[in-house]
């Protein structure tokens, strides 16, 4: 090539670079101005995102949430009996009416989910982001504890926000073990929380809060702190794709929910079904007086019954919700 060349090309280069770098900030500079990149909608996305993913998982989730709380409520106050199955629970619904009653207290589940899931993933996120900040400016890494931590903190704040869609969901659901006469035959969440009001008050929403709480910080301990290490040790110690990690993680973190939350959410299910009887008194008077009730009645071993259902419940329902909020944050990044 003649030096005359070299010259020309060196010359066409220098020109394009500053347009080059003007058309690279302008980029930028639009990048930041998007409506997605404003300070609100950072803030804001963790918690839409959290209660968007909860939402599609409630919705394919919901028959099988259906029959774990008839599992939970059946056989109430006695040690002996027919033990109910899954599957025979399943034909007694269906036997009673249609396919779709397995879809009952769908709206309320929703609800639930559009409050609880989004309090809980957008705090958890939140959380998350300042640990990180902080642990980079130290230049060490974000340990087990603090992921832990914020997993608790997260969960107990939204379950006590999302407490009432959650005793309103209970309430549809097991509102067909009643016999005719006394079914309340709940039209929709917003019926169902409306009736509960006028009839027992205000502040009977918050029935059943304090397992509630305790339900979710340890559902959260195995959901969220476990997915999160488990995704970071995959990230370390595998060369497998970001979807395996990802599915690996929330199958593991669904198994670890479902043991350490298990016995809070059977409480939790008794104290929101509850109702006064003729004496006006009610079958339980707090979260301990109905653990010690149950072991004496029914056994230790009840708390833990239909743990596969559960199960089936909360993995699932774990790994939908983690990879859809994975998927919509790689979108909104």
């Amino acid at each position: 090539m003649s030096s005359n060349a070299l010259t020309q090309t060196a010359e066409a280069v220098r020109t394009k670079t500053p347009t080059m770098s003007k058309q690279g900030t302008e980029t930028v500079a639009a990048v930041k101005d998007d409506f997605l990149h404003t300070p609100i909608m950072r803030a804001a996305l963790p918690f839409i995102n959290g209660g968007l993913s909860g939402m599609v998982a409630t919705t394919v989730i919901q028959p099988v949430d259906m029959i774990k709380v008839r599992l939970q409520l059946a056989g109430e106050g006695v040690a002996t009996g027919p033990k109910p199955t899954p599957l025979s629970v399943t034909r007694d619904i269906l036997a009673q009416g249609k396919v779709l009653d397995l879809y009952t207290g769908l709206s309320a589940g929703l609800l639930r989910q559009a409050v609880y899931t989004t309090a809980r993933l957008g705090f958890f996120d939140t959380f998350m982001k300042s640990l990180t900040t902080r642990a980079k400016e130290k230049g060490t890494q974000v340990s087990f504890a603090e992921r832990a931590s914020a997993g608790l903190a997260a969960g107990g704040i939204a379950a006590f926000i999302g407490n009432p869609a959650d005793l309103a969901l209970i309430r549809m659901q097991s509102d067909g073990l009643k016999p005719i006469a006394e079914r309340k035959n709940y039209k929709s969440v917003i019926d169902a929380l409306s009736t509960v009001v006028k009839s027992e008050g205000i502040t009977s929403l918050w029935a059943g809060a304090a397992p509630t709480v305790v339900r979710a910080m340890s559902l959260n301990l195995g959901q969220l702190a476990f997915f999160s290490e488990a995704k970071a040790q995959l990230k370390v110690h595998t060369n497998w794709s970001t979807q395996s990690q990802t599915l690996t993680a929330s199958a593991i973190a669904g198994f670890f929910a479902s043991f350490l939350s298990l016995p809070f959410d059977f409480v939790k299910t008794r104290l929101q079904k509850q109702q006064r009887g003729p004496d006006g008194k009610l079958p339980y008077n707090s979260m301990a007086d109905c653990f010690a009730k149950v072991t004496r009645q029914e056994g230790i071993t009840r708390f833990y019954r239909g743990f596969g259902t559960y199960y089936v419940r909360i993995a699932p329902h774990a790994m939908i919700t983690l990879i859809v909020v994975d998927y919509l944050g790689w979108l909104t990044k």
